[in-house]
């Protein structure tokens, strides 16, 4: 997805960055190079993790609760997020420019995850967006053999991706990093509106969203940061699940403390009132925050544990005891 420019120049058009490219050099991502006006992308098919996950990990509390996933990436992503817990392939291009994987064709995806009885394949640990050609591919012949396809993404792809992709994308867990455009700048290489506008073109064209947001002590954890999220995310829809998770140390943010456990418990609360359906917390086992409960009643459907799901007394994709709708995919 790309355009030809003046000289040998492209401008690659799959993401917001829109890189423009001199040839022989690579885009931000550093997995797409353009030799002498062709980008071509250096990580097709070069998979470098798969492993078959609890789809509550991506997180996706509403996508078949309690199914596995076939979870697949590559090296590389579009951002540069101080605090990434996928570092070490992620950034691998961009630090030391090196690029490998098993190489694998689409099929070969798809025959793995039905052997492992997956009901669905997760585009997930690095962004993408950046492996996007060898991922259409893959959605559709997944789609073809009644397989879901999720994307965990930071919303940063172009709209043309996303239309592209729409017809074979079932679900995506976004992440909606913070509500400024400072945080996006400083701690991503990116900016906020982008995945504002990412996140309402999924919803418009009927792909189940999630949000999650981790929450940084001192960046992105204040009282007045969550509630603007959160009435973001209600203007999306209520229905839309918000994932609020905690930070540990990682990567080039060392420096930063754990989230404390009210700050996190806060941001939950801030979202209940006003008035998300579905709010829960990450990265703290054993919380009520990681149980789903009708947004009528109040009774408790599903009973987690971690990525385990204890209990699920969703009847019919309805609640058990008022019969309230919950909302989802094969809930």
């Amino acid at each position: 997805m790309y355009n030809k420019k003046d000289g040998q120049k492209v401008q690659c058009y799959l993401c917001r960055h829109g890189c423009v490219i001199e040839s022989g050099r690579r885009g931000i991502c550093a997995v797409r190079e353009n030799r002498e006006g062709t980008l071509y992308s250096l990580v097709y098919g070069e998979i470098i993790s798969t492993a078959v996950d609890p789809i509550e990990k991506k997180p996706l509390f509403h996508v078949h609760p309690g199914s596995r996933s076939f979870s697949i990436a590559t090296v590389g992503c579009n951002f540069r997020c101080l605090f990434c817990q996928n570092s070490e392939i992620s950034q691998l291009p961009r630090e030391q420019g090196r690029i490998f994987g098993k190489s694998t064709q689409p099929g070969d995806i798809v025959d793995m995850a039905r052997r492992t009885g997956c009901k669905s394949i997760a585009y997930t640990y690095t962004e993408p967006t950046i492996s996007f050609e060898f991922n259409l591919e893959t959605a559709n012949l997944a789609n073809a053999k009644g397989i879901r396809n999720v994307f965990v993404t930071n919303g940063y792809m172009s709209r043309e991706a996303i239309q592209m992709i729409s017809p074979y994308l079932d679900a995506a867990n976004v992440d909606l990093k913070a509500f400024t455009d400072e945080f996006y700048t400083k701690q991503c290489g990116a900016r906020l509106q982008g995945v504002l506008d990412s996140l309402r073109l999924m919803k418009e064209m009927g792909i189940w969203i999630e949000v999650t947001t981790l929450m940084i002590p001192g960046l992105n954890d204040s009282p007045r940061e969550a509630e603007r999220i959160a009435r973001f995310i209600f203007e999306l829809g209520p229905e839309v699940p918000w994932h609020i998770s905690r930070f540990h140390p990682m990567y080039r943010l060392m420096d930063r403390p754990p989230t404390p456990l009210h700050t996190i418990k806060r941001a939950r609360e801030i979202g209940l009132k006003i008035g998300l359906r579905y709010v829960y917390t990450g990265n703290i086992p054993g919380d009520e925050g990681e149980h789903t409960f009708c947004h009528v009643c109040g009774h408790l459907l599903v009973e987690r544990l971690g990525f385990s799901i204890r209990n699920n007394l969703i009847s019919d994709t309805r609640c058990s005891r008022c019969g309230t709708a919950v909302a989802g995919i094969d809930v």
